[in-house]
């Protein structure tokens, strides 16, 4: 199952070893993991935030994020720029930064992996969030 990863996933397993850092870390082949390129801004947009709420230097928050990406495919713009316009409407008007989440999500028909409230205010695309995601790798 392609799933598209979210920012505030890789947040969470940038900030607590926990469930979403295993996971990524220790992907199950049963998901293919996406996100559009865009996630690198808003990463590095808390990346003060996080690195000091997870007590780590700048160098050791690069060398996780690099460990936490080595599964996920990265989707340049070009292969969803033409749903932009559809997903705006489905979710610009919830959280703009989340349009191009639900862009990639719509140009490959997959559902998107967060645990943000507001993706669940919107019914075009399907969302998981990391309980749904463990209950499937049980």
């Amino acid at each position: 199952m392609k799933l598209v990863v979210d920012t505030n996933v890789l947040i969470s397993a940038l900030v607590k070893n926990g469930f979403t850092r295993n996971f990524l870390i220790n992907r199950s082949i049963l998901f293919e993991l996406i996100t559009p390129a865009y996630v690198f801004s808003e990463i590095e947009k808390y990346k003060s935030y996080i690195c000091e709420k997870s007590e780590i230097t700048e160098k050791q928050f690069y060398i996780l994020l690099e460990k936490l990406m080595k599964y996920i495919v990265v989707i340049n713009p070009i292969h969803y720029s033409s749903f932009l316009k559809q997903a705006d409407d489905v979710i610009g008007h919830i959280h703009k930064s989340d349009v191009v989440f639900i862009a990639t999500a719509l140009a490959f028909n997959c559902p998107v992996w967060s645990d943000d409230k507001h993706f669940k205010m919107q019914k075009e695309v399907k969302v998981l969030t990391n309980y749904d995601i463990d209950k499937i790798l049980r």
